[in-house]
């Protein structure tokens, strides 16, 4: 215990601020789409073996060859599920945050397209939708220097957040030193954004969710039926907008193209908003309306 220990397992403690959300809301609530496809592990894309991760093939095996049904799988995504998800939020007018992995992003123009006519925030989600936990830093920073210039020149602006998601040790020490990036969501620590202070200088945390996203749709003991998934979301709004009466905190929902745009899936996402709508001081914000909410109202 006399050495310094980096995690931080006090955090706000029993009395977090009041994060003073506009127009005095009680929640604010944050959508996050995944946009992955065609940037996992493939063959095609140079990659040892096929992907394992988060598809309808729970368990899936790592092929050294072409896996098709898998390629089918996330082509799926970015098909026919990012279209419906575009239609459900534009006709909610609703803000949204990507998470574009930069590869993804570069295979279909129209869908960034229609992301930027939407006014979304496109947030960098890594150059790859690859595990990082193994790789060298100097070989992961140099494909964050890459991530953020081809998204610049993909979207037209540099990303203001970033998740890489399939972090590795080094991750977050590679992202606080640049200037660039102004919040970081790659934790899953808190209900408030918080400062990493043990980096170059403070990084800014917009912290993530595993639970309250469509990902247990696809994940063993997860979410078997789309009412599952919309009461597993009532109940964490329900709480939460409860708590916002003295100390109001964030609620972040995990979307994927592929996983919740499956029609059965998105019927109850439309549920869960509409019910979300029958409430009043709900400040519906992207994940960079929060940052800069923070660093002005709590500076580092």
């Amino acid at each position: 215990m006399k050495h310094a220990y980096p995690r931080d397992l006090i955090g706000y403690g029993q009395h977090p601020p009041h994060p003073k959300w506009p127009n005095q809301a009680k929640i604010a609530v944050q959508f996050v789409l995944n946009y992955e496809e065609g940037a996992e592990n493939c063959v095609l894309h140079g990659d040892e073996q096929s992907e394992v991760f988060l598809s309808e093939i729970i368990g899936a095996q790592a092929y050294k060859d072409r896996h098709l049904s898998m390629e089918s799988m996330y082509e799926y995504g970015s098909r026919a599920g990012f279209w419906r998800l575009y239609n459900l939020f534009v006709r909610y007018n609703l803000p949204i945050t990507v998470f574009g992995v930069t590869m993804a992003l570069q295979r279909n123009p129209e869908a960034v397209a229609a992301m930027k006519e939407a006014n979304w925030e496109i947030a960098s989600h890594s150059m790859r939708w690859i595990h990082y936990q193994d790789m060298p830093e100097i070989q992961e920073k140099k494909m964050i220097n890459a991530a953020v210039q081809l998204h610049q020149a993909i979207t037209g602006s540099k990303p203001k957040g970033w998740y890489t998601g399939r972090t590795s040790p080094n991750t977050l020490k590679l992202i606080a030193d640049r200037d660039d990036i102004l919040y970081c969501a790659d934790s899953y620590a808190d209900d408030l954004p918080y400062y990493d202070t043990q980096y170059a200088k403070p990084l800014l945390m917009v912290p993530y969710t595993l639970d309250t996203n469509d990902m247990r749709f696809v994940s063993p003991q997860g979410f078997n039926s789309g009412e599952q998934f919309y009461q597993y979301l009532k109940d964490a709004f329900d709480v939460l907008y409860a708590e916002g009466e003295t100390a109001p905190k964030m609620l972040s929902i995990g979307l994927h193209c592929r996983i919740i745009g499956r029609p059965a899936r998105m019927a109850a996402l439309q549920r869960f908003i509409e019910y979300v709508h029958s409430h009043d001081r709900v400040w519906y914000c992207t994940r960079e309306q929060i940052a800069l909410h923070w660093m002005e109202h709590f500076p580092a």
